[in-house]
Protein backbone atom coordinates (compact mmCIF):
# COMPACT_ATOMS: atom_id res chain seq x y z
CA UNK A 1 0.00 0.00 0.00
CA UNK A 2 1.51 3.45 -0.73
CA UNK A 3 0.47 5.70 2.23
CA UNK A 4 1.43 8.92 0.09
CA UNK A 5 -1.58 8.32 -2.06
CA UNK A 6 -4.19 10.19 -0.01
CA UNK A 7 -7.21 7.44 -0.78
CA UNK A 8 -5.03 4.99 0.71
CA UNK A 9 -4.20 7.14 4.34
CA UNK A 10 -7.88 7.31 3.62
CA UNK A 11 -9.06 3.65 4.11
CA UNK A 12 -6.44 2.98 6.99
CA UNK A 13 -8.25 6.41 8.63
CA UNK A 14 -11.87 4.37 8.16
CA UNK A 15 -10.65 1.39 9.13
CA UNK A 16 -9.34 2.53 12.64
CA UNK A 17 -12.11 4.75 13.76
CA UNK A 18 -14.59 1.21 12.48
CA UNK A 19 -12.17 -0.69 14.91
CA UNK A 20 -12.50 1.75 17.69
CA UNK A 21 -16.50 2.09 17.74
CA UNK A 22 -16.29 -1.77 17.66
CA UNK A 23 -14.02 -1.96 20.77
CA UNK A 24 -15.65 1.11 22.18
CA UNK A 25 -19.19 0.38 22.02
CA UNK A 26 -19.04 -3.60 21.75
CA UNK A 27 -17.01 -3.49 24.93
CA UNK A 28 -18.26 -0.83 26.58
CA UNK A 29 -21.90 -2.95 26.08
CA UNK A 30 -19.97 -5.15 28.34
CA UNK A 31 -18.26 -3.10 31.01
CA UNK A 32 -20.98 -0.21 31.59
CA UNK A 33 -24.46 -1.98 30.70
CA UNK A 34 -24.29 -5.48 30.88
CA UNK A 35 -25.07 -6.15 34.36
CA UNK A 36 -26.11 -2.18 35.17
CA UNK A 37 -28.68 -2.85 37.99
CA UNK A 38 -32.10 -4.23 37.44
CA UNK A 39 -32.44 -3.12 33.47
CA UNK A 40 -28.91 -4.53 32.48
CA UNK A 41 -29.07 -5.68 29.37
CA UNK A 42 -27.04 -8.66 30.02
CA UNK A 43 -25.61 -11.24 27.40
CA UNK A 44 -27.73 -11.22 24.51
CA UNK A 45 -27.53 -7.03 25.20
CA UNK A 46 -23.99 -7.20 24.07
CA UNK A 47 -23.80 -9.96 21.72
CA UNK A 48 -26.27 -7.65 19.54
CA UNK A 49 -24.16 -4.45 20.34
CA UNK A 50 -21.43 -6.13 18.67
CA UNK A 51 -23.45 -7.05 16.41
CA UNK A 52 -25.12 -3.70 15.61
CA UNK A 53 -21.24 -1.69 15.47
CA UNK A 54 -20.09 -3.92 12.75
CA UNK A 55 -23.64 -3.40 10.84
CA UNK A 56 -23.82 0.80 11.32
CA UNK A 57 -19.82 1.20 10.43
CA UNK A 58 -20.00 -1.18 6.99
CA UNK A 59 -22.96 1.76 5.95
CA UNK A 60 -20.80 4.33 6.74
CA UNK A 61 -17.22 3.26 6.00
CA UNK A 62 -18.00 0.08 3.76
CA UNK A 63 -17.40 2.65 0.81
CA UNK A 64 -14.27 3.60 1.81
CA UNK A 65 -12.31 0.96 3.06
CA UNK A 66 -13.94 -2.26 2.73
CA UNK A 67 -14.83 -2.07 6.78
CA UNK A 68 -12.79 -4.85 7.79
CA UNK A 69 -12.63 -3.74 11.81
CA UNK A 70 -10.44 -7.09 12.36
CA UNK A 71 -6.67 -8.38 11.04
CA UNK A 72 -8.34 -12.00 11.38
CA UNK A 73 -11.15 -10.49 8.21
CA UNK A 74 -7.59 -8.56 6.79
CA UNK A 75 -5.77 -11.72 6.66
CA UNK A 76 -9.17 -13.90 5.86
CA UNK A 77 -10.24 -11.58 2.59
CA UNK A 78 -6.46 -11.77 1.75
CA UNK A 79 -6.74 -15.37 1.87
CA UNK A 80 -9.49 -15.53 -0.14
CA UNK A 81 -7.90 -13.88 -2.89
CA UNK A 82 -10.58 -10.49 -1.98
CA UNK A 83 -7.99 -8.16 -0.59
CA UNK A 84 -4.18 -7.35 -1.63
CA UNK A 85 -1.51 -9.29 0.38
CA UNK A 86 0.39 -5.92 0.41
CA UNK A 87 -2.36 -3.96 1.86
CA UNK A 88 -2.62 -6.12 5.23
CA UNK A 89 0.24 -5.02 7.24
CA UNK A 90 -1.41 -0.82 7.39
CA UNK A 91 -4.77 -1.88 7.87
CA UNK A 92 -3.91 -4.40 11.31
CA UNK A 93 -2.02 -1.65 12.44
CA UNK A 94 -4.87 1.00 11.47
CA UNK A 95 -6.82 -1.65 13.44
CA UNK A 96 -4.71 -2.16 16.54
CA UNK A 97 -4.61 1.75 16.67
CA UNK A 98 -8.57 2.25 16.80
CA UNK A 99 -8.71 -0.70 19.12
CA UNK A 100 -6.23 0.46 21.53
CA UNK A 101 -7.51 4.35 21.59
CA UNK A 102 -11.39 2.87 22.40
CA UNK A 103 -10.10 0.75 25.38
CA UNK A 104 -8.30 4.14 26.78
CA UNK A 105 -11.39 6.21 26.15
CA UNK A 106 -13.67 3.53 27.75
CA UNK A 107 -11.07 3.16 30.66
CA UNK A 108 -11.42 6.78 31.28
CA UNK A 109 -15.27 6.88 31.44
CA UNK A 110 -15.47 3.67 33.56
CA UNK A 111 -12.98 4.74 35.96
CA UNK A 112 -15.58 7.19 37.28
CA UNK A 113 -17.67 4.96 38.89
CA UNK A 114 -16.82 3.96 42.34
CA UNK A 115 -18.01 0.30 41.24
CA UNK A 116 -15.71 -0.06 38.66
CA UNK A 117 -12.81 -3.26 39.16
CA UNK A 118 -10.59 -3.54 35.97
CA UNK A 119 -9.58 -6.65 37.51
CA UNK A 120 -13.11 -8.04 36.74
CA UNK A 121 -11.60 -8.33 33.38
CA UNK A 122 -12.31 -5.75 31.59
CA UNK A 123 -14.23 -7.18 28.67
CA UNK A 124 -10.96 -9.37 27.93
CA UNK A 125 -11.23 -12.18 26.40
CA UNK A 126 -9.62 -15.50 28.22
CA UNK A 127 -9.80 -19.21 29.01
CA UNK A 128 -10.04 -21.63 32.14
CA UNK A 129 -10.25 -19.37 34.59
CA UNK A 130 -10.95 -16.65 33.02
CA UNK A 131 -13.46 -17.77 30.54
CA UNK A 132 -17.04 -16.76 32.17
CA UNK A 133 -17.79 -20.74 32.14
CA UNK A 134 -14.49 -21.63 32.96
CA UNK A 135 -13.90 -23.28 29.49
CA UNK A 136 -10.52 -24.83 28.98
CA UNK A 137 -7.52 -23.59 26.76
CA UNK A 138 -8.59 -26.35 23.87
CA UNK A 139 -12.16 -25.70 24.07
CA UNK A 140 -11.04 -21.78 23.45
CA UNK A 141 -8.96 -22.11 20.57
CA UNK A 142 -11.28 -24.84 18.40
CA UNK A 143 -14.08 -22.39 19.44
CA UNK A 144 -12.35 -19.27 17.94
CA UNK A 145 -10.98 -21.03 15.19
CA UNK A 146 -14.67 -21.84 14.20
CA UNK A 147 -16.53 -18.75 14.82
CA UNK A 148 -14.12 -16.80 12.93
CA UNK A 149 -13.82 -19.42 9.65
CA UNK A 150 -17.44 -19.08 9.98
CA UNK A 151 -17.43 -15.34 10.03
CA UNK A 152 -15.22 -15.01 6.73
CA UNK A 153 -17.54 -17.21 5.39
CA UNK A 154 -20.44 -15.12 6.11
CA UNK A 155 -18.37 -11.87 5.28
CA UNK A 156 -17.12 -14.03 1.67
CA UNK A 157 -20.69 -14.89 0.73
CA UNK A 158 -22.25 -11.64 1.70
CA UNK A 159 -19.49 -9.19 0.01
CA UNK A 160 -19.43 -11.48 -3.26
CA UNK A 161 -20.55 -10.05 -6.94
CA UNK A 162 -23.59 -12.33 -6.94
CA UNK A 163 -25.10 -11.39 -3.41
CA UNK A 164 -28.24 -9.48 -3.32
CA UNK A 165 -26.93 -5.85 -3.39
CA UNK A 166 -26.90 -3.60 -0.30
CA UNK A 167 -27.96 -6.51 2.36
CA UNK A 168 -23.95 -7.48 3.43
CA UNK A 169 -23.69 -5.16 6.35
CA UNK A 170 -27.44 -7.19 7.76
CA UNK A 171 -25.86 -10.44 7.21
CA UNK A 172 -22.52 -9.50 8.69
CA UNK A 173 -23.73 -7.52 11.68
CA UNK A 174 -26.49 -10.41 12.12
CA UNK A 175 -23.32 -12.74 11.39
CA UNK A 176 -21.26 -11.44 14.47
CA UNK A 177 -24.19 -11.20 16.93
CA UNK A 178 -24.85 -15.10 16.21
CA UNK A 179 -20.64 -15.42 17.10
CA UNK A 180 -21.26 -13.83 20.15
CA UNK A 181 -23.85 -15.42 21.53
CA UNK A 182 -22.08 -18.57 21.02
CA UNK A 183 -19.11 -17.43 22.15
CA UNK A 184 -19.27 -14.82 25.01
CA UNK A 185 -19.60 -18.20 27.33
CA UNK A 186 -15.99 -19.89 26.29
CA UNK A 187 -13.73 -16.91 25.88
CA UNK A 188 -16.04 -13.56 26.08
CA UNK A 189 -15.82 -13.82 22.38
CA UNK A 190 -12.81 -12.50 20.26
CA UNK A 191 -12.78 -13.67 16.72
CA UNK A 192 -10.70 -9.89 16.52
CA UNK A 193 -7.09 -9.78 17.64
CA UNK A 194 -7.09 -5.95 17.84
CA UNK A 195 -10.91 -5.96 20.08
CA UNK A 196 -8.64 -8.40 21.83
CA UNK A 197 -5.35 -6.26 22.57
CA UNK A 198 -7.15 -3.07 23.55
CA UNK A 199 -8.65 -4.11 26.77
CA UNK A 200 -6.19 -6.69 27.29
CA UNK A 201 -3.21 -3.49 27.80
CA UNK A 202 -5.80 -2.02 30.66
CA UNK A 203 -6.87 -4.98 31.99
CA UNK A 204 -3.14 -6.19 32.18
CA UNK A 205 -1.70 -9.47 33.99
CA UNK A 206 -3.28 -12.89 32.95
CA UNK A 207 -5.27 -10.45 30.26
CA UNK A 208 -1.89 -9.96 28.64
CA UNK A 209 -0.71 -13.89 29.26
CA UNK A 210 -3.50 -14.96 27.12
CA UNK A 211 -3.65 -12.62 24.57
CA UNK A 212 -1.55 -15.00 22.25
CA UNK A 213 -4.76 -17.07 21.94
CA UNK A 214 -6.74 -14.52 20.36
CA UNK A 215 -4.05 -13.47 17.91
CA UNK A 216 -3.66 -17.15 16.70
CA UNK A 217 -7.20 -19.00 16.53
CA UNK A 218 -8.99 -15.78 15.26
CA UNK A 219 -6.30 -15.35 12.78
CA UNK A 220 -6.05 -19.42 12.00
CA UNK A 221 -10.13 -19.05 11.45
CA UNK A 222 -9.87 -16.18 9.42
CA UNK A 223 -7.60 -17.67 6.53
CA UNK A 224 -9.66 -21.00 6.10
CA UNK A 225 -12.75 -19.78 6.57
CA UNK A 226 -11.26 -17.31 3.36
CA UNK A 227 -9.56 -20.11 1.68
CA UNK A 228 -12.42 -22.64 1.50
CA UNK A 229 -15.16 -19.92 0.46
CA UNK A 230 -12.40 -19.53 -2.53
CA UNK A 231 -12.81 -22.97 -3.23
CA UNK A 232 -16.33 -22.87 -3.04
CA UNK A 233 -17.41 -20.32 -5.59
CA UNK A 234 -14.25 -19.72 -7.39
CA UNK A 235 -16.03 -17.27 -9.79
CA UNK A 236 -14.57 -13.75 -9.49
CA UNK A 237 -16.08 -11.41 -7.00
CA UNK A 238 -15.31 -7.37 -6.15
CA UNK A 239 -12.20 -7.14 -4.11
CA UNK A 240 -13.60 -5.68 -0.71
CA UNK A 241 -11.31 -2.85 -0.16
CA UNK A 242 -13.49 0.20 -0.65
CA UNK A 243 -14.16 1.99 -3.82
CA UNK A 244 -11.52 4.02 -5.26
CA UNK A 245 -11.94 7.52 -6.45
CA UNK A 246 -12.90 7.74 -10.05
CA UNK A 247 -9.99 9.26 -12.16
CA UNK A 248 -10.65 13.12 -13.23
CA UNK A 249 -12.24 13.27 -16.79
CA UNK A 250 -9.55 13.92 -19.12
Amino acid sequence: MDLHNSHNIHRCIAEGIGTFWLTFAGCGSAVIAAAFPDVGIGLLGVSLAFGLTVLTMAYAIGHISGCHLNPAVTVGLAAGGRFPKQDILPYVISQIIGAVIAAAALYAIATGSPTFDVAKGFAANGYGAHSPGHYSMVSGFVAEVVLTMMFLFIIMGATHGKAPVGFAPIAIGLGLTLIHLVGIPITNTSVNPARSTGPALFAGGWALGQLWLFWIAPLIGGALGGILYRWLSEEPSAQVTGVAPAAPAE
